[in-house]
């Protein structure tokens, strides 16, 4: 098992720059191709949304003006391409595709942000994506939802500030559910490249299935020798102490079952252990559903 494609989807330079960062560190790990992939919207679609009451030359002036605005957007986000392959010595362009050695593009595509990412990610390893907190960033949300449901595919939270390293110490969120096991198996090839590993548990967080005793055992057949860590809630919150937990041990990397517990409609209006970590995380999380 190995990681060859990571997809970015990127919507604005102040959000992009700490994801970019970190899928470039990761793309280096694995010699792998980064696909950095920015959308823009389709100025037609603005016609229909803009209502009664505006005169034709008013609905021009405003796709006129949301054209100029993405390709000022988009030029700046190849910029920040540009300098951040450069400083990482990532080869850019199809030349170096499938190669041994880690490369990279920028890609622009036009039409509704959501779909177009999710198509995507259906065909990429795993997809990372800007931390919404990032330069408040909606799109980056709405572009995390879009891969954890409807592509099928992992996401990795990328973290608000660059972060100095990722995956050689991983903590792994465990409660039973068969969405932290989707999790699991999409975390496993860092696993085996880890230089520790921690799983983590909780009584308060635990559903329904293996124990982490046996996901102890289970990653042992892969070479590697686990240890079971158990925390509590912080606060009653389960998501302030998993995200405790894992700091406390240093992960720099949390896997994590996504929405598992509920909804997520149930959770956004609720509250829950998912849109916790979403909400304060400062590592890398990869996520699953």
């Amino acid at each position: 098992m190995s990681v060859r494609k990571f997809l970015l989807p990127v919507s604005s330079p102040a959000s992009a720059e700490a994801a970019l960062h970190a899928g470039l560190m990761l793309t280096k790990m694995w010699s792998a191709h980064l696909q950095v992939l920015h959308v823009r919207a389709d100025s037609r679609e603005i016609a229909p949304l803009a209502g009664e009451g505006l005169s034709g030359a008013m609905i021009e002036e405003m796709m006129n003006a949301t054209e100029r605005e993405s390709g000022s957007r988009a030029y700046g986000l190849k910029e920040l391409f540009d300098m951040a392959t450069e400083a990482e010595a990532v080869a850019v362009g199809d030349a170096a595709r499938g190669r041994n050695e880690p490369s990279a593009s920028f890609t622009t595509m036009t039409g509704r942000e959501e779909e177009i990412i999710a198509h995507q990610a259906r065909l990429s390893d795993l997809t990372i994506v800007p931390h919404p907190q990032s330069g408040e960033d909606v799109a980056a949300a709405d572009a995390l939802h879009a891969v954890l449901f409807d592509s099928g595919r992992p996401v990795l939270l990328a973290p608000v500030e660059p972060p100095a390293s990722i995956a050689k110490r991983i903590a792994i969120a465990w409660n039973g559910t068969s969405y932290a096991a989707s999790a699991l198996a999409s975390v496993m090839p860092f696993v085996r490249q880890a230089e520790e590993v921690r799983v983590l548990v909780s009584e308060d967080y635990f559903r329904r299935g293996p124990s982490g005793e046996d996901v102890v055992e289970y990653i042992s057949h892969h070479g590697v020798a686990a240890k079971l860590l158990h925390f509590r809630p912080v606060n009653r919150v389960v998501g302030a102490g998993l995200l405790a937990a894992a700091a406390a041990y240093g992960a720099d990397m949390l896997a994590m079952g996504a929405y598992s517990s509920s909804s997520r409609l149930r959770q956004l209006i609720l509250g829950g252990t998912t849109r916790h970590v979403l909400e304060n995380a400062t590592l890398p999380v990869l996520m699953n559903r």
